[in-house]
């Protein structure tokens, strides 16, 4: 059975939830006795425990999103594995390349932000469009960090451009992270579960906003108490993921805010390096053109969204042999048609059962589309013909009463020469139940019956066009 299976997440899960509290607390404990920095303490237990909550994370309960616990346990290990590197060489002589935490730190904004926003939606499914956003909006917090923050920033930090890149970067992404979460849990309703994520969050972000800000006036005591709130905030994200409830669908509401708000911010980091060539490192313009490129993406991807999604409703209205509108759109029709002045046609064809009979279905399926191309040909242009169902047709007609009865007649006529089909030539005729509309209100259930009566008594009478009357209730 694989490491990952649902009855190993089922056993795994509280283990790690468990182990994790409990080596924090040992830790607590050991730092309350022993305020001088040592390594099981402050290398060992200390990322020990957030290395439990990354793994309590990952085997969070089958229910949630896998997407949700793949990413912010991936954030959780990036950030461990950051830690241990930066405190192994606070304790050691030797060194691993101090860029790797840097490395691992910033990665673990992108994980972290994919991941709460995954675990506040209600989707089982990601979709890429969802991934783009994502990376949007961390390249707008990028541009908007470098373009409006940097030049400042590097007349009171020492170092290179770099470094006071990242150490701005931080509190920028840790500010996202809670104002996002926020965000989020004002969205949904407000269970355990969205509380939690949000006290885990603020946890996370506080500690991480005190520690930069110590760190800037140089005043930053190696393995404090303050610390471990990083690790607090850790277990109760974890916590959280162990809760139903407090989802929403989100990424139609929550897109288009990201990505207006990233593409802003990129354009004032253009702006700037535009008034100003000098005032930007060349390197810090490179998020803002990612970000207005994977915008135009996005925006493609809406535009092609919408499109689909035109498209799809007008297959719902639309016959599919003849491609005619249906009956779903002949009714919307008629709802405007109770409103105005017109006419209403319903026809029914007379002898295309024989032909579907004696010929078979795919005959009377290209007499029905032949005839469908007739009929339309001989409409005026403020009308609308539909396949209603087998050989019934529907046709409005705004206007004068003059005009629907000139249009039945004329549809009437279409039919008075043979079709020519593959599998023989034959002919049909057409019977026409006529309604007027005008100041007598109707409802569509209404005015379908009383043309269904004209139709049928057209039939019966083989007068082809019949106008409805109170007369034809009792026939």
């Amino acid at each position: 059975m694989g490491f990952f299976s649902p009855v190993n997440r089922a056993k795994t899960y509280p283990t790690f939830r468990l182990v994790a509290v409990l080596i924090l607390s040992l830790q607590l404990g050991i730092r309350l006795i022993f305020s001088q920095p040592a390594i099981f303490p402050d290398l060992v237990l200390f990322n020990g425990a957030a290395i439990c909550a990354a793994m309590a994370t990952l085997y969070s309960p089958l229910f949630n999103d896998r997407w949700a616990s793949a990413s912010l346990g991936s954030a959780f290990l990036l950030w461990s594995f950051g830690s241990l590197v930066s405190t192994a060489n606070s304790f050691f002589t030797f060194t691993v390349w101090p860029n790797l935490i840097d490395i691992c730190y910033s990665l673990f904004y992108p994980f972290a932000l994919f991941g709460i926003v995954r675990a506040s939606t209600a989707r089982r499914r990601v979709e890429w469009i969802e991934l783009l956003d994502t990376v949007i909006l961390a390249l707008g917090i990028t541009s908007i960090v470098a373009g409006l923050l940097i030049k400042p920033a590097m007349l009171h930090f020492s170092g290179s451009t770099g470094s006071v890149f990242l150490s701005l970067l931080y509190p920028a992404g840790d500010i996202s992270l809670l104002a996002i979460t926020l965000a989020l849990v004002l969205l949904t309703r407000k269970t355990l579960r969205s509380i939690l994520l949000l006290l885990g969050v603020a946890a996370f972000t506080a500690t991480d906003l005190i520690f930069l800000l110590i760190s800037a006036n140089s005043t930053y005591p190696f393995a404090s108490l303050n610390d471990d709130g990083w690790v607090v905030g850790m277990i109760l994200i974890a916590e959280s993921l162990y809760h139903h409830g407090g989802e929403i669908e989100l990424s139609e509401r929550f897109a288009p805010i990201t990505t207006a708000f990233a593409v802003t911010a990129s354009s004032a980091a253009l702006l700037v390096a535009v008034i100003s060539p000098s005032y930007l490192p060349k390197f810090i313009l490179i998020p803002a053109f990612a970000t207005i490129g994977f915008a135009f993406l996005r925006m493609q991807a809406a535009i092609r969204a919408a499109k689909n999604t035109n498209e799809e409703r007008e297959l719902a209205r639309t016959d599919e042999l003849t491609g005619l509108p249906n009956r779903r759109r002949f009714l919307v029709e008629l709802d405007l048609l109770l409103r105005k002045e017109g006419t209403l046609l319903l026809l029914d064809l007379d002898g295309f059962k024989a032909v579907n009979d004696g010929y078979g279905h795919q005959t009377g399926d290209q007499l029905l589309k032949q005839i469908a191309i007739r009929f339309s040909r001989a409409l005026p242009s403020n009308s609308l013909l539909a396949r209603l169902g087998g050989d019934e047709f529907g046709v409005i007609v705004f206007g004068l009463p003059e005009i629907g009865l000139e249009t039945a007649l004329a549809l009437r006529a279409t039919l008075t020469y043979p079709f020519a089909l593959p599998a023989a030539t034959v002919e049909v005729g057409v019977s026409i139940g006529r309604v007027i509309t005008g100041d007598e209100r109707f409802t569509q259930e209404d005015l379908l019956r009383r043309a269904d009566l004209a139709m049928y008594e057209a039939k019966r009478s083989k007068t082809g066009i019949v106008l409805w009357s109170e007369s034809l209730v009792g026939n």
